[in-house]
């Protein structure tokens, strides 16, 4: 969440960046917050002044019962005071709930150099590889899945309906073996350590992230336990120390999990989900990593990279964009997202979105560090990016690898892992 002190120091900035975001009343929100901010602050200071003349008061009553003198008039009056006292308390307390409930509600301010507008203002940072130009027409991958016993769609719908996908086969096979080359990567190249985390997560941990009480519509949730299914292992991942002081010698830590991820998208109706194209369960692999202040920009390009060397790798042509601040996730400062390019489609598929929430979501999850012995704690800053999602990555690979007799030809490293540098019918 934005820090409250920020909001009452330079609430100009705070008006210009929801502005920035498109956000509607913004402005009237950060003026809302500094008038409950005002009221608290002015109700903990009256009731300091009560409590601290109450106390004088007391010390005299004191001194009226050792002298057999009455002190009936100062005790009413102290019984009105204590009243007063906890009235004030009341106010305090009501005033800090309505606070939290509106921070909860306000998205992270951008950085200076995201480019303002909506979708279409999305900035091209670099591309890299060469479309294929094929001999004949390319199919699209739900063709070629179930000409190769890859993908059952209609048995996926028959059990759990529209968006769960059945992968058979060999289909399974190189799904697994996709994820496993990608956490290998990340574990042994770029210095991230595995992690297998929990599907289930508590309110609290989505709240942490920013994904509840916002996207509450686009979870699921068991309602007899109040537990919910992970929209992605960003969430887990970055509620590993929540609630922590972390030395500045732990940090950077990274992260990396495998998990299924469970998104019911009630906003995406009219878009187009044929094939694996959107669905509600999907297997990706997260990167996490909690920063110091002074690095998370720099981290941000880094994590970027990471992504990129798995679709060099892999042949695929692909490009990255900065997005607009009408187009970033509501937890994010900045996001790159990279697209693939998929032939059969014709489209571009997002398959990895990396961004910097600065310190937004370690304000939610009380995530902190202690820069030097005996400093006070200050908040890390998070960072998460898909590396990479699943299933449009098997998308891009079909469609790309196809040959005109329906084959599919794999690129070398998943070659290497299936035994077998081809799908045949």
């Amino acid at each position: 969440m934005l820090d409250l002190r920020m909001i009452r120091a330079r609430p100009d900035l705070v008006r210009a960046g929801m502005a920035r975001r498109g956000i509607a009343g913004g402005a009237a929100l950060v003026e809302h917050l500094r008038a409950l901010d005002e009221r608290r602050r002015s109700s903990i200071g009256e009731a300091d002044e009560l409590r601290a003349h109450r106390n004088t008061v007391s010390r005299r009553i004191g001194e009226l019962r050792r002298k057999g003198e009455s002190a009936d008039g100062l005790i009413d009056e102290m019984r009105k005071v204590g009243g007063r006292i906890d009235a004030l308390g009341e106010v305090v307390q009501d005033a800090e709930a309505h606070i939290r409930d509106t921070l909860l509600e306000m998205p992270n301010l951008p950085l200076p150099e995201v480019p303002d507008g909506g979708e279409e203002a999305n900035a091209l940072v670099r591309k890299w590889g060469t479309k294929r130009n094929f001999g004949f027409e390319p199919r699209p991958h739900w063709e070629l899945g179930e000409r190769l016993g890859l993908l059952d769609l209609a048995r996926g719908a028959r059990i759990s309906g529209s968006g769960f996908p059945v992968l058979t086969g060999r289909g399974a096979r190189l799904q697994r073996e996709l994820i496993g080359y990608m956490l290998d990567l990340h574990v042994r190249e770029h210095g991230y350590t595995e992690v297998r985390v929990p599907y289930m997560v508590t309110r609290e941990s989505l709240t942490a992230t920013g994904h509840l009480p916002k996207f509450e519509e686009d979870a699921y949730v068991t309602t007899l336990d109040d537990l919910w299914l992970i929209p992605t292992s960003e969430v887990p991942l970055t509620n590993l120390h929540r609630g922590e002081i972390l030395s500045a010698a732990e940090l950077p830590l990274r992260y990396t999990a495998y998990s299924p991820c469970f998104r019911r998208e009630a906003g995406a109706a009219g878009a187009d989900t044929r094939g694996l194209l959107r669905v509600h369960q999907f297997d990706k692999v997260e990167l996490v990593r909690y920063e110091t202040p002074e690095r998370s920009r720099e981290a941000l390009e880094e994590m970027t990279a990471e992504a990129e060397v798995i679709l060099r790798r892999l042949g695929l042509p692909y490009r990255v964009l900065s997005l607009a601040t009408g187009d970033l996730g509501f937890w994010s400062a900045m996001t790159y997202d990279l697209e693939i390019w998929a032939p059969g489609v014709r489209r571009w598929l997002e398959v990895s979105s990396v961004s910097t929430t600065t310190d937004y979501q370690a304000r939610r999850a009380n995530l902190r560090y202690r820069p030097h012995p005996g400093r006070k704690p200050e908040f890390v800053h998070t960072l998460n990016g898909s590396a990479l999602a699943l299933p449009r990555l098997l998308v891009a690979l079909l469609e790309t690898g196809q040959e005109e007799d329906g084959s599919v030809t794999l690129p070398e490293p998943l070659a290497e892992r299936l035994g077998a540098g081809r799908l045949l019918p």
